[in-house]
């Protein structure tokens, strides 16, 4: 079986169709647990969600912020292993024919082996990856297996990337590009602004992918100001946070399909 890269792109294109922002959800596997993860991911899809990435829970997860560090840590005490993450995608994209991808740094698929990695992430149904820490010039053994599976690779720009830079990365990349809307770590903020709009009509003036925005999008006021002006709003920490507020499993996962519903009602008013 063939990865989802043109699953996701057909739902960004859908999206677009419809004169609206697509919803990127994230959320780590394991958490709370592996079968709690996968209920909440079936939620946050049943709510609104356009497409899920679902996290690979990491020991040092450097552009994280303190939210998605405390539930990687739940998910590694928990015994998380990448079998674990292929079950998430398995069964998430099964139960909703949705697009989900994998959002990993590169040390887990490094020692995992890249060949393992993208045949078992392709044989889940995964759409692809997003790679955060994989540079662009070290990335050709990652593409080639990649594209013989059918996943898109998602690299990361940033407000601080300068123009060839960002043409460089958005060549290299597929599916969509990852624009942070501000330097330094996942998290919510009071607001997503100038920054990001500028670095997405920067992107945009370099390749015809869909362009999607994340890092502090919390609420449905942001998620508008953002579908204004993005192809895609992505939003993490916000469902995570619901989950760890809530007094149960059940609770959490009514929580996070609550707030799907809220995010994606703000991307269609954008």
């Amino acid at each position: 079986m063939s990865g989802n890269a043109t699953l996701l792109s057909e739902t960004l294109a859908a999206a677009k169709a419809e004169g609206r922002a697509a919803l990127i959800a994230y959320l780590p596997a394991g958490f709370p647990t592996v079968d709690g993860g996968i209920e909440a991911i079936k939620a946050v899809f049943d709510g609104g969600a356009d497409v899920v990435e679902v996290g690979l829970p990491h020991s040092d997860p450097v552009l994280d912020g303190p939210v998605i560090q405390t539930a990687d840590d739940i998910a590694l005490r928990g015994g998380v292993r990448i079998a674990d993450v292929m079950r998430t995608v398995r069964e998430a994209h099964a139960a909703t024919g949705k697009p989900v991808l994998v959002m990993t740094y590169w040390n887990p698929i490094d020692r995992y082996g890249v060949a393992r990695f993208t045949a078992e992430l392709a044989e889940a149904g995964g759409a692809g990856c997003i790679l955060p820490d994989l540079p662009v010039e070290e990335s050709d053994l990652w593409r080639e297996h990649a594209a013989k599976h059918g996943l898109s690779t998602v690299f990361v720009v940033a407000p601080s990337s300068q123009d060839a830079r960002i043409a460089r990365i958005a060549e290299a990349g597929s599916g969509f590009v990852y624009a942070a809307s501000l330097m330094g770590v996942t998290g919510t903020r009071e607001s997503v602004g100038a920054q990001a709009e500028d670095l997405v009509r920067r992107t945009r003036a370099t390749t015809d992918l869909p362009v999607c925005v994340g890092l502090g999008v919390s609420d449905a006021v942001q998620a508008r100001q953002v579908a204004a002006f993005a192809d895609g709003v992505i939003v993490g920490s916000a469902f995570v946070q619901r989950i760890l507020d809530a007094p149960d499993a059940a609770a959490g996962t009514a929580a996070v399909r609550e707030l799907a519903a809220e995010l994606a009602a703000g991307v269609r008013a954008g």
